[in-house]
């Protein structure tokens, strides 16, 4: 099959829609499919990856995203050839779909992986009123209502789409990650590179250090667990806008010397850190599918969250972890410090979360993607070859 992945945005954006990207696209292709990502970007950035169609973009502040109205006469050219498309934000990249794909019966695949209405509010205040549930009622069922799948990450944000008013069957189907690769020949990262012992019990967040994670939450609660458990250290892998505000904030509260912010870690070395710590530990409530949470599994750590869609679908309370109902400080502070002090909760914990952690291996998830792309594209074929197609497309050639 020829995929085609439309994105507004990609590499060298770090974010879990591209991780996950990339891994279904490297899947996909050791599988034998042609898979081209269609986004937009500096036309000076190199690409690590074959088939990365960038079309010109103006950049958004300095969110890493570009917006384009849009794409080249190549990179659309290129769509047209393609069996099925896979649009992973609705708005730029799902009206570009529609518009090229549509007269061409190619079949058009949606996956939401992301709050929108959460995700503005928490970046740009006035457009999270503009892009809240209003507007997002507005705009998601009629777009759904176009194409031709709509695919959930999680039972949870299916439930989310069904409030939004999308009223389509909605497929589930978890973003996958690549389990064995984080399991094959990891080495622990030192803890003496980080000023950590033997004694210490390691909490560890990795991801974007930005507002919708709610670290400031997070630190809030490690201050107080501290105050009870001075062995403990919190460890802040990522980097993002919010990371100056929140190591002023540790400094203010004197727990400087008890947290260490990484920074950007390359992807490939994040199991290491996640393999030399105790717990993973989030405080974010607009996740919809939490890749570093299913990484987190994958290597054998209790999580310790909040419900909320997503996470909820993800770690099963009392189980591979502990979930919290609200954002309530004393009640993630008490669970996290039970956590601290028992380490063999810690272990059987963690043995659980390894194996839940299979559901959502990417030769799993992946294979069931294969199946629905090859079950639209079979639905399409009679509409992809019609006549009335088949004249546009020859005349379309003609004009080239």
């Amino acid at each position: 099959m020829r995929i085609g992945m439309m994105a507004d945005v990609y590499k060298p954006h770090i974010s879990g829609v591209t991780n996950y990207i990339s891994l279904n696209k490297k899947w996909l292709e050791s599988s034998g499919h042609d898979v081209f990502v269609f986004t937009f970007g500096d036309d000076d950035y190199v690409d690590e990856e074959d088939n990365i169609i960038r079309s010109p973009g103006l950049p958004l502040m300095d969110t890493g995203y570009y917006v384009g109205v849009r794409h080249s006469t190549k990179a659309i050219k290129l769509i047209r050839t393609m069996d099925v498309v896979h649009v992973h934000h609705p708005f730029i990249s799902g009206t570009l779909a529609l518009r090229y794909c549509r007269p061409e019966g190619i079949p058009i695949i949606f996956t939401n992986h992301t709050r929108y209405d959460l995700y503005a509010r928490a970046y740009i205040p006035i457009l999270g009123e503009v892009i809240g549930e209003p507007a997002l009622e507005a705009y998601l069922p009629v777009f759904c209502r176009a194409v031709d799948l709509v695919i959930s990450p999680s039972n949870g944000m299916r439930e989310v789409l069904r409030k939004l008013g999308v009223d389509v069957p909605i497929e589930v189907v978890p973003n996958g990650v690549d389990i064995r690769a984080l399991r094959k020949g990891i080495t622990p990262a030192s803890r003496l590179d980080f000023g950590f012992n033997e004694e210490n019990v390691v909490l560890i967040y990795v991801g974007r250090v930005a507002p919708e994670k709610n670290l400031s939450f997070l630190i809030n609660c490690f201050y107080g667990a501290v105050q009870a458990c001075p062995h403990a250290r919190l460890m802040i892998v990522g980097d993002g806008p919010e990371r100056k505000l929140l190591e002023e904030k540790s400094q203010n509260m004197g727990i400087t010397e008890y947290i260490k912010f990484t920074g950007m870690v390359p992807y490939e070395q994040v199991c290491r850190y996640l393999s030399m710590a105790d717990i993973f530990v989030t405080a974010s409530v607009t996740e919809v599918h939490p890749l570093s949470v299913i990484e987190a599994m994958a290597v054998g750590l209790p999580v310790l969250g909040i419900h909320s869609p997503g996470i909820s679908d993800t770690v099963q309370d009392g189980v591979t972890g502990y979930l919290i109902k609200t954002e309530d400080i004393a009640a993630y502070t008490a669970m996290m410090v039970k956590l601290i002090f028992d380490p063999k909760l810690r272990k059987d914990m963690g043995e659980a979360s390894g194996i839940a952690s299979e559901t959502f291996a990417i030769e799993n998830t992946s294979a069931r993607m294969v199946s629905i792309y090859q079950e639209v594209i079979q639905k399409h074929y009679g509409k992809r070859h019609s006549f009335p197609t088949q004249i546009r497309q020859f005349f379309e050639k003609m004009r080239q």
